[in-house]
């Protein structure tokens, strides 16, 4: 791994930056209270901690599965709608949009900064230094933020693996530049985790982006930096060949209700 490149990446700037503001004035000002602390009567509020994070895992992996049954009772259909649209407009222009990618050598510079390793290492650095800033600060509030942060991305990265299995898509690093870019649904025949529909790299980096944006959202700069990183990381999924754009916008378009809605809940 180039250390300049790592270096250079935002991400690593926000996992620097960012624990410096994990301090107890910034939960106190936090418009998302801490469940240890007296909630309004009637809202109930999601707690995490390491002992809880299994149960909680196995209840949003059920909330998740049986999604169908909310839009069976008429649930939720107007987002649903939304998103499967975009995605079906998405996956008939992969093959016009993907050749340009596969073709071009604009982006190397960019590519360079943004490989699969690091952007990896850098969303697990953003939960794992909120953690240990947690730690040092004594500040419950910083340390539950980064343990909800890890169960949205072992939701989201569950849901990945079952959707990588059943849609066996072929990468656009798999087809040569002249190649055939339509037809991409199974057929890859390398390893069960390496196919390209989802992208996890956008399921990991939205349920991060997403959890700490309602978590500090009180602080306005934060869902901005949160999710504009996410948005690059995204976009360098694409530049990379490793994933064609329908398959980036549903791995965010995924990831952030799981986060927001599954694992905040009324958060």
């Amino acid at each position: 791994m180039p250390c300049a490149s790592f270096a250079r990446s935002p991400l690593i700037l926000l996992a620097v930056i960012c624990p410096l503001f994990a301090s107890a004035p910034l939960r106190a000002q936090s418009l998302a209270p801490d469940p240890s602390q007296n909630t309004p009567a009637g809202l109930s509020l999601r707690d995490v901690s390491w002992e809880k994070l299994p149960q909680n895992f196995l209840l949003d992996q059920k909330e998740i599965w049986l999604f169908p049954v909310q839009l069976a009772h008429g649930h939720y259909w107007l987002p649903t709608l939304g998103v499967l649209g975009v995605t079906t407009g998405l996956l008939l222009a992969d093959s016009h949009d993907a050749p340009y990618f596969r073709r071009t050598s604009g982006f190397q510079g960019f590519n360079r900064g943004f490989s699969g390793s690091i952007t990896a290492s850098e969303i697990a650095l953003v939960p794992a230094s909120f953690y240990l800033a947690g730690l040092i600060r004594k500040d419950s509030y910083s340390e539950k933020t980064a343990l909800f942060a890890g169960e949205a991305v072992a939701d989201s990265l569950t849901l990945n693996l079952i959707m990588k299995i059943a849609s066996r898509r072929l990468r656009p690093s798999d087809i040569s530049p002249t190649g055939n870019f339509s037809g991409t649904f199974f057929r890859s025949n390398a390893s069960l985790l390496d196919g390209s529909f989802p992208s996890a790299h956008a399921m990991a980096a939205f349920s991060v982006a997403t959890i700490f944006a309602r978590r500090y959202r009180d602080h306005r700069w934060v869902p901005w930096v949160a999710y504009g990183v996410a948005g690059v990381i995204c976009f360098s999924r694409i530049t990379l060949q490793s994933h064609f754009p329908s398959d980036v916008f549903l791995g965010a378009a995924l990831a952030y209700p799981i986060a927001r809605f599954v694992v905040l809940q009324n958060q």
